[in-house]
């Protein structure tokens, strides 16, 4: 398999914690001392996908400054005051290469993709910054590859409140952002996109779960990849505590790697 690229969507205003993102974007709220964007990566780049593109808006400097001062904080260093060199002394375990790229400030999840539609040329992956899961990637991209439609969207059952999947078969027939139903099939992100997908939107204004998501799907051209195992988005308080609670505790079943 050919190194493809991981889209994270890294800009919203992350108001439903306001508590944590006042001073920080959503995604660099922290689990176990690491940002919740390290723990999306991770679960990337331990399946073999190293390359991203992170679609930044809101407090984007944030991110900017945690990666491009990652290497002097994650390594040993010999300082010598004489000369004023640093050597590193260690390796950094991870091997990503990360596009950091500012998508505004008030653009819509539609508009940020659409601002890097020059960029995307061959098949990518897309998931938001603030969902983690043991999903199978490798799997979900023969998934994709496997049907020749332009998008696939991760198909998640979690406790009510999510826009609701119709689903007939693989083929998404609807994709409703409205209140869902218990037992519901509904989106958890993690998509795969040719991409064409990325044409389906027309402005910065759009958002890509509205009119992009549904006429793929009303053009048969949005495929479900159904997800039974661990899935959670990190979008209230309560939320991010069980998390950091699981993590703490060894049961974060997220984390597939050593």
């Amino acid at each position: 398999m050919n190194p493809i690229k991981t889209i994270i969507l890294a800009g919203g205003y992350g108001t439903r914690l306001s508590e944590e993102t006042e001073v920080l974007p959503k995604p660099m709220i922290e689990i176990g001392g690491r940002p919740l964007l390290w723990h999306i990566m991770k679960i990337y780049s331990t399946q073999g996908f190293n390359d991203f593109i992170v679609a930044l808006g809101y407090k984007g400097e944030v991110i900017k400054r945690y990666f491009t001062e990652y290497r002097l904080l994650s390594t040993d260093l010999r300082v010598d005051l004489n000369d004023g060199s640093t050597t590193e002394l260690g390796k950094v375990s991870e091997p990503w290469r990360i596009d950091l790229i500012d998508t505004g400030l008030n653009t819509m999840t539609g508009g940020r993709l659409k601002r890097l539609r020059s960029q995307i040329k061959e098949t990518v992956f897309l998931t938001y910054g603030d969902g983690l899961s043991n999903i199978d990637l490798k799997e979900l991209y023969r998934f994709h590859k496997s049907h020749g439609k332009l998008a696939t969207v991760t198909a998640i059952q979690p406790p009510q409140r999510f826009g609701v999947l119709g689903i007939e078969g693989d083929k998404v027939v609807s994709f409703n952002e409205k209140q869902g139903y218990q037992d519901a099939w509904v989106n958890g992100g993690f998509f795969v996109l040719e991409p064409q997908a990325l044409d389906y939107i027309e402005g910065e204004s759009t958002s890509w779960e509205k009119e992009p998501c549904e006429r793929l799907a009303h053009e048969g051209q949005l495929v479900a990849f159904r997800h039974n195992g661990y899935w959670q988005c990190v979008d209230t308080l309560h939320e991010l505590r069980q998390l950091r609670s699981a993590w703490e505790n060894g049961n974060a079943p997220w984390k597939i790697w050593d």
